[in-house]
């Protein structure tokens, strides 16, 4: 279960073609080699999550990203995007804002992993909350020696001190800074094309999962 060598090649000359008409010819050779193999491994892991993720959803309907960017509000208007991802959010869950699994080929790198990106105001504060009160729980996944050896320590943008409402000398306090709840992993390109790939990607899918599951909980009752 992997990507072939003419899906980066596609990727790379659409990095050096980005523009609507040059894909638009080429839109077969997309299917082909970019959609058509990301279908397979969305396909395979709705097979494989359900044993160690049974709340989260894996259908190309949902999961699968649209290769069109949305330049709208972007300075960078360049119409396609260079890569090929799929999310997998929880089933009853939003899509954006619940905490999920993530992967992504690119020419350069391969990246999977998951948890909470971009979290509005309100349900940040709810899951610092929820770690504050659940620490011991949380210590627990990210220090989880599978989390360490396939996503090393918890990452994401931090904030310089603790966030109001907290004392500064809180047990939680180092996990209390984070804006991002992120475990992931990124290998190289051709990682894509490789053997080890599908392995490789359960194997960071199953280490991440109790995290999303972590957070998700914390976010219920915030959507």
């Amino acid at each position: 279960m992997q990507f072939t060598p003419k899906t980066l090649s596609f990727l790379r000359a659409l990095k050096r073609h980005n523009e609507r008409e040059w894909f638009r010819e080429r839109k077969d050779q997309y299917e082909q080699h970019v959609r058509a193999p990301m279908i397979a491994v969305i396909e395979q892991l709705a097979r494989d999550l359900p044993s160690f993720a049974p709340e989260l959803v894996a259908d190309a309907r949902r999961s699968l990203y649209r290769i069109y960017r949305d330049t709208r509000f972007s300075e960078d208007k360049s119409p396609l995007k260079t890569h090929v991802a799929a999310v997998f959010p929880p089933r009853d869950g939003e899509k954006h804002r619940s905490a999920g699994l993530y992967f992504e080929v690119a020419p350069g790198w391969v990246w999977a992993g998951g948890g909470l990106y971009a979290p509005p105001t309100a349900d940040l504060y709810r899951v610092r909350e929820h770690i504050a009160t659940h620490l011991t729980q949380f210590r627990a996944i990210v220090e989880a020696p599978a989390f360490r050896r396939q996503c090393g320590a918890l990452k994401g943008e931090r904030l310089t001190r603790v966030p109001r409402g907290f004392p500064s000398d809180h047990p939680a306090a180092e996990f209390l800074t984070f804006k991002q709840y992120l475990a992931w992993r990124e290998f190289p390109g051709d990682f894509a094309v490789s053997p080890r790939f599908y392995r490789g990607l359960l194997d960071v899918f199953r280490a991440a999962a109790p995290l999303v599951r972590y957070l998700n909980t914390a976010l219920k009752g915030a959507q």
